[in-house]
């Protein structure tokens, strides 16, 4: 009986628990860095300031990702500069996302949203879950 409790349990868990996973290759023995940004317009000083730390970490720089959410979110589709900055980030290997709660909280159509934009069901709970994961974070 307290085996099959136990086999229970840990097909549960194993089911269950990793549905919020996602595969992410993150060293957690590098530096890596998170910004969660509330404007657009910080992007560009943003990957000025990620190509500066890989050349001062060199072999420890990691993971670099932006999350946008907020109002911001409405200045995304049709703006040519933020691709031309989308297309720089792709370039330097830095991970941008929108928050999938601003999208809706601004009645924004995802597919009206750059195909190279990643969207995150809540940008601020995705923050938090990658500065526990040993992100160095900063809120801009």
């Amino acid at each position: 009986m307290k085996n099959s409790i136990l086999y229970i349990t840990t097909m549960f868990l194993l089911l269950f628990g990793t549905s919020q996973l996602q595969a992410q290759h993150i060293n957690p023995k590098k530096n890596n860095y998170l910004v969660l940004s509330k404007n657009i317009q910080q992007l560009k000083p943003v990957l000025l300031t990620a190509n500066e730390l890989a050349k001062e970490d060199g072999k420890k720089y990691g993971a670099f990702y932006v999350i946008i959410c907020g109002k911001t979110v409405n200045d995304i589709s049709d703006n040519p500069d933020f691709n031309a900055l989308l297309e720089k980030a792709k370039a330097q290997k830095v991970n941008v996302f929108v928050c999938g709660i601003s999208l809706s909280k601004f009645n924004i159509n995802s597919e009206t949203l750059p195909s190279n934009l990643e969207i995150t069901p809540n940008g601020i709970l995705y923050g938090f879950q990658l500065t526990k994961k040993g992100f160095i974070t900063l809120t801009i």
